[in-house]
């Protein structure tokens, strides 16, 4: 479980995430939505101790990720999926990550294999396409057989077919009882795939609800037309330059 309390972080004068609170559950994919600057990618590197709270906690499983000594076998994640070094082969790629948190090469061979890398798991990272690198990127979200996992525009570069893939991966996880929070500005793909909806703007929850719920609330006729209504006056950049 991902438990969210009173999350609060400051840069100087401004506050990216404004005492923000909310519980993610397993057995269920979550959205996390919000427009741009609401503070999701704030939220999830506290979340994952890539940042210090200015106040509040964020904790998986009870524990702040810092805190525990396999992380990787408790969270996986995936938030950028160029942030692989070029000259570095698939299969070195999980093998140092793998080192990291005591997972056996045994998993490594299954995991690109699941995610359809098998066949390129020795060529350089650098010469991978955008969705080579995302299903890369989720192989190492997966390598520890988490209970949670954090994917961040995880349908980015993906050709249809593989847009259904994860799609289904995401299903399958949920159902295995995992807890699963995905961050992403396609509403298609959310209203699809999500059980719940955690939406945030100028760094404070907006909505914890059901995509049918949200659509019937707002009188809307998809998820896309509620979630815009609801966060007309959350966004920073209007057209036209206008900024409030």
């Amino acid at each position: 479980m991902i438990e969210i309390h009173q999350l609060t972080k400051r840069y100087q004068n401004t506050v990216a995430v404004d005492r923000l609170s909310f519980t993610v559950k397993p057995g269920m994919v979550t959205g996390f939505l919000g427009p741009n600057g609401a503070g999701k990618t704030t939220t999830i590197r506290l979340l994952l101790g890539l940042a210090a709270p200015t106040a509040g906690q964020a904790l998986v499983n009870g524990l702040t990720y810092g805190s525990i000594r396999h992380p990787l076998h408790e969270v996986g994640a995936l938030l950028d999926a160029n942030a692989v070094h070029p000259n570095r082969s698939a299969i070195n790629h999980l093998r140092w990550l793998a080192r990291t948190n005591s997972i056996g090469p045994a998993r490594i061979a299954s995991i690109l294999e699941q995610v359809g890398l098998a066949g390129a798991a020795r060529k350089r990272v650098g010469g991978f396409s955008l969705g080579m690198r995302q299903r890369l990127g989720i192989a190492a979200a997966l390598l520890g057989d988490p209970g949670i996992l954090i994917l961040d525009e995880p349908v980015n570069g993906l050709d249809p077919q593989g847009v259904r893939w994860i799609r289904e991966l995401m299903r399958a996880l949920a159902a295995e009882g995992r807890t699963v929070l995905l961050s992403s500005h396609l509403m298609n793909e959310i209203e699809v795939i999500a059980d719940r909806l955690i939406i945030i703007g100028r760094g404070r929850l907006i909505a914890d609800t059901t995509v049918g719920e949200l659509i019937t609330s707002a009188g809307a006729t998809s998820l896309e037309e509620a979630y815009l209504r609801l966060t007309d006056d959350a966004t920073e950049h209007r057209a036209g330059g206008d900024r409030r």
